[in-house]
């Protein structure tokens, strides 16, 4: 710790506030969890390299702009760790994912495979209305170009933020959504007004701005590897627990 917060605040006094704020069972959690990957780690012989460790710690020094070695100790300073503090989070982080690729690499295209089809998305925007009336109302007289969608949902959306995007939820995977609502969405063509479709939130206008299919990128392939081995460590932890 650095020392000039040494003269303030005692160790003990970390973990009362993290008791008072309710966040001692988290960090606990996350302390357990890295020795599960060590654990695992070490019965595998998967290690993280000094030369690993300092090709991550050079790639965020360019993200972070610090040019000099005085840049790095100012912002480690800032932060309030040491230079080995970071090398030791680094090493964490990157053992963590040298084990998952361990565990889950083959495993993430059959997965991916399988589940096809709830990888695929759309580019989204509805609104949801408190009324049937209303709904149906709404959707007459857009499809009759009284008023456009996206004013529509700008004026009487019951949730403030999609009503501040003129309906615009965002891109979402298949599995985000429920069964009912996925089914017509999928297919419909891209562009026509859907609706009223009600659900326990109330009455849904939707209209498909794309469909997305699914394709295993690098982002996805990562996202689904993090999800493996989330599930893998959360089983392994209860197993740690029990033991």
């Amino acid at each position: 710790m650095n020392k000039f917060l040494e003269k303030y605040i005692d160790p003990e006094e970390i973990v009362n506030f993290l008791k008072s704020e309710i966040h001692l069972k988290e960090v606990w959690r996350k302390i357990l969890l890295q020795k599960v990957i060590q654990r695992a780690a070490n019965d595998r012989a998967i290690i993280v390299t000094a030369e690993e460790i300092e090709t991550e710690a050079n790639r965020q020094r360019r993200e972070k702009r610090l040019e000099k070695a005085a840049d790095t100790i100012t912002w480690l300073t800032n932060q309030l760790i040491t230079p080995h503090d970071w090398e030791t989070g680094i090493r964490n982080h990157l053992l963590a994912k040298k084990l998952a690729e361990a565990l889950f690499a083959k495993e993430v295209e059959n997965f991916f495979i399988q589940n096809r089809l709830e990888f695929e998305q759309v580019i989204l925007y509805q609104m949801i209305l408190p009324y049937e009336k209303l709904a149906q109302e709404l959707y007459y007289q857009i499809e009759e170009d009284e008023v456009s969608f996206y004013e529509a949902a700008h004026l009487y959306d019951t949730d403030d933020k999609r009503r501040q995007q003129c309906g615009f939820e965002g891109i979402i995977y298949r599995f985000a959504l429920s069964p009912d609502i996925a089914s017509v969405l999928f297919n419909t063509p891209p562009k026509q007004l859907i609706g009223p479709l009600k659900t326990e939130q109330g009455y849904h206008l939707l209209i498909v701005e794309e469909l997305i299919p699914a394709e295993l990128t690098t982002q996805r392939y990562q996202e689904i590897l993090d999800h493996m081995f989330q599930q893998w460590l959360n089983s392994e932890l209860e197993h740690m627990l029990r033991e």
